[in-house]
């Protein structure tokens, strides 16, 4: 297998859009799973004391450059990308917030069949091959592909992060997005930082507006291509808009519904003290601080782009 790396750097885009959060259709919707819908109303804290551990998890990821592979059989070239991600752990307790665990992976990803790992001076890009997709772009099928191997990498690193730390049965698992495909990891929960559906019909949709600092809407059961549970909350120190400052939130559809508000009153309990200032970071107050500075060390462990770039123009094998 041979591959040709793309004249264009990664940060100006491509001929084919890679694939980021898309809007989701909603194939069902039940907001009387704590409350009747006409009775919806912002509800305030209640009370409930947050976990002694915290565990915040986050990924990041990053296209390094694309490529065009070949082989003997091959007449057409098949695209490719190079990849770096990362995912780690910060642990919060009364006494401080540490960074337990950070792992960075390389991965290059393509539909070609015959395609292997490439060697460079700076590492190995493990070969991830993606299954091909009639109904989507082909870059679009390896940023997904990206995408599934950074949320299994989160799950990993928080499956050791609980291991080491003993194993709290009274933990709370903050993961940064969506919960998809990660479900079944016990007392989790997602938050979603920014909106691209609305989920809720207009006369419920309005609650979120009328949230105040750390107040949050009645839990609501969704299904788009999978199902949840999940919420609205505010956080503080928001301004401006009738959303903001305002972050979802979903827990695993396997609770039961008692459960299910009562994860959505912890997190009433345990988000707001980690809201973030304007000053600090733009993306304020939804952007959380453990989250943020997880974030940047993340991106940091990543390494150099134009380096990683370099090497990739000159690998020791192919």
């Amino acid at each position: 297998m041979h591959f040709s790396v793309d004249g264009w750097a990664p940060g100006y885009g491509s001929s084919l859009q890679e694939v980021e959060d898309l809007p989701e259709s909603v194939q069902r919707l039940d907001p009387g799973v704590e409350i009747p819908p006409a009775s919806w109303r912002p509800l305030p804290p209640s009370g409930v004391t947050g976990p002694p551990t915290v565990l915040f998890v986050d990924g990041v990821r990053r296209v390094e450059a694309r490529l065009w592979m070949t082989s003997g059989t091959e007449v057409e070239a098949s695209p490719g990308l190079c990849a770096s991600y990362a995912a780690g752990v910060v642990r919060s307790t009364a006494e401080a917030a540490t960074v337990v665990l950070a792992d960075v992976r390389r991965a290059v990803l393509t539909t070609a069949e015959e395609a292997d790992d490439i060697t460079t001076r700076l590492g190995t890009w493990t070969m991830v091959h993606a299954r091909p997709d009639p109904a989507k772009q082909v870059f679009d099928v390896l940023s997904l592909a990206l995408q599934q191997r950074l949320a299994e990498l989160e799950i990993v690193c928080a499956a050791e992060a609980r291991a080491a730390s003993g194993g709290d049965p009274d933990d709370l698992l903050v993961i940064d997005g969506p919960l998809g495909g990660r479900t079944k990891v016990p007392r989790a929960i997602g938050v979603i930082k920014s909106h691209q559906s609305t989920y809720l019909p207009a006369d419920l949709h309005g609650v979120v507006g009328r949230l105040g600092a750390g107040e949050r809407t009645p839990v609501f059961r969704l299904e788009t291509t999978w199902e949840r549970f999940s919420w609205y909350l505010r956080l503080p120190g928001s301004g401006g808009s009738p959303w903001a400052g305002v972050v979802r939130v979903e827990c695993s559809p396997d609770l039961s519904p008692r459960e299910a508000s009562a994860m959505a009153s912890l997190s009433q309990a345990v988000l707001p003290r980690y809201a973030s200032e304007p000053f600090k970071d733009p993306r304020a107050p939804q952007n959380l601080y453990p989250i943020s500075g997880l974030e940047k060390l993340l991106r940091h462990r990543l390494g150099d782009p134009q380096l990683l770039r370099r090497s990739l123009l000159q690998p020791s094998s192919r």
